[in-house]
């Protein structure tokens, strides 16, 4: 048995402890929006966030975390997209195929709450997830706009 306090709820659920804490989002939960890419932790498509910081679900079993500490998923961000990343990732239309933007988004998030501000290099530093697409300048843009930080040269 698990108990999670996920999107605000606490939870309880049966799991084996080693079972990946991005399964037991997906298949316990139903909480589909966090995505399996590649298993080992290096693609972020899977981020979620625990106790505001941007962790990466694939690699993290569920015993490692209680109730006491705060699961977010892409669902919980915000009831109704109005996440400023997520507005901002509508007005740029940032995304092209769309299967590694929950794992941005929530990357990008933790890194407004930690940094409102930041610069191109600290966005390229701290958003390391991949993006198949190769959309990276829109993702930095989006960011950005979030952030309130101008990009007009």
């Amino acid at each position: 048995m698990a108990k999670l306090n996920v999107n605000g709820r606490v939870i309880e659920f049966e799991v084996e402890d080693d079972t990946p804490l991005l399964w037991a989002l997906r298949e316990q939960l139903g909480l589909t929006g966090t995505k399996y890419g590649c298993g080992v932790a290096q693609c972020g498509a899977c981020t979620v966030h625990v106790d505001g910081a941007a962790v990466r679900s694939c690699s993290m079993p569920v015993s490692a975390f209680d109730e006491t500490q705060k699961i977010v998923t892409i669902e919980g961000l915000s009831p109704d997209s109005s996440h400023p990343i997520q507005q901002a990732w509508l007005a740029l239309d940032v995304p092209q195929c769309g299967f590694c933007q929950s794992g941005m988004i929530m990357a990008a998030a933790a890194l407004l709450a930690a940094t409102p501000r930041p610069t191109e290099a600290q966005i390229r530093e701290e958003v390391t997830n991949i993006c198949r697409c190769g959309t990276y300048n829109r993702v930095i843009a989006g960011i950005q706009r979030a952030a309130g930080v101008s990009t007009a040269g």
